[in-house]
């Protein structure tokens, strides 16, 4: 018997026990089918990067695997060799034409070549016996070993095709997304960190200490973005990962403070707040156990813009030639180099390079959309 009473209290307390902030944004977050499709695509990703930041795939990138630009195929290089020797077969299959006055004087010159050929020598222009005939020979079976050899090293499909120097572009694009999402991911922590402590501070002191931060934040707002991440790499002219993260970092952490700050404006005022400073609680223990909590959710939505914001500004700065330094691939340094194949009408790497990008970007802007619909504090 009081076993069923202790259930039923356990039972009543569960029911009217409220679920917490983080749990009712994970219900809403599992609820949303396109959010979890959107995860997924993005965990994908970034296993993809741990095994390239392993060596477990992509470690030979840089390796020559095919002649330059080849184009993309599934079917390997043996159906291609195969294909190419058919339209050779097929060329010297076609018919003499009947009309050309040197058709006999050309075969009377082949029969004697063939004649000379045979017993060692080769004619020239001018009826002397060649006598390096038989060296040019060898070095013509040489260069065919060689060529037989270096077709035999092809990949046996390259689905993105090869780029000028005839490394696979399929590996490279996915050499370039270790470079660009390590440069999006702790770029975005740096700003967020920056953010977050410099609007703490300003948002909870308020007074002269919030003039100043404005007046250093109005400094920064006040210069186009892109123009002034270009002035700072153009000031710097050191081409690297760490340069980059240092250009994005420092210059994308503005809308972090502005909305961290007018949380804390809110917050500082708050009931529980005045508690704990009646308590004697000291500042840091208030701006940071106190009152984060309740904003961090604005801090991790932030996070995840400024990914995709900066996987994009990491590809327009590759671009331009202030990003990655020879050597090191990016999505940004492949579409550097895609600009000049296009024009030759090699547009396999522009194609994987771009793809690539726009699935990530895509999917990590849904999930972070679908975050911050699940964090919002409004919804039930």
């Amino acid at each position: 018997m009081l076993s069923v009473i202790f259930k039923r209290k356990a039972l009543d307390r569960a029911e009217t026990t409220s679920s917490g902030l983080w749990q009712l944004a994970m219900h809403r977050l599992k609820a949303d089918r396109i959010a979890m499709i959107s995860l997924f695509v993005v965990l994908c990703y970034f296993v993809m990067l741990l095994l390239s930041m392993t060596g477990m795939i992509a470690s030979n990138w840089n390796k020559e695997v095919a002649v330059s630009y080849a184009p993309p195929t599934f079917m390997g290089a043996d159906a291609v060799r195969d294909t190419t020797e058919k339209v050779a077969t097929q060329s010297q299959a076609l018919p003499e034409n009947p009309a050309d006055p040197l058709k006999d004087v050309i075969r009377e010159l082949n029969t004697e070549i063939a004649k000379e050929q045979s017993t060692g020598g080769a004619i020239d222009y001018y009826g002397v016996v060649d006598p390096l005939a038989e060296d040019m020979k060898a070095i013509d079976q040489q260069l065919d070993g060689h060529l037989l050899d270096q077709q035999a090293e092809l990949k046996q499909t390259l689905p993105f095709g090869a780029d000028k120097w005839g490394q696979d572009v399929l590996q490279k694009t996915i050499k370039g997304a270790e470079t660009s999402i390590i440069v999006g991911v702790v770029a975005a922590l740096l700003a967020v960190l920056i953010g977050t402590v410099l609007g703490a501070i300003s948002g909870y002191f308020g007074g002269w200490v919030d003039d100043v931060l404005n007046w250093f934040y109005n400094i920064f707002t006040s210069i186009p973005y892109l123009l002034l991440i270009l002035a700072i790499a153009a000031v710097l002219q050191q081409k690297g990962i760490v340069s980059i993260v240092l250009i994005l970092g420092l210059t994308g952490w503005t809308g972090v403070y502005r909305l961290i700050r007018a949380e804390y404006m809110k917050h500082t005022s708050r009931e529980y707040v005045l508690a704990a400073k009646a308590i004697g609680v000291s500042h840091f223990r208030r701006m940071f156990v106190h009152i984060f909590p309740n904003v961090s959710h604005i801090a991790l939505v932030q996070i995840s813009i400024l990914v995709v914001a900066f996987i994009k500004s990491e590809v327009i700065l590759s671009f331009l030639g202030f990003g990655v330094p020879v050597g090191v691939v990016s999505w940004g340094s492949m579409l550097n180099e895609a600009q000049s194949e296009l024009i030759l009408g090699k547009w396999w790497q522009l194609a994987a390079a771009s793809v690539a990008m726009a699935v990530l970007v895509t999917a990590f802007s849904m999930f972070t959309d679908a975050l911050r619909d699940a964090l919002d504090p409004k919804l039930k």
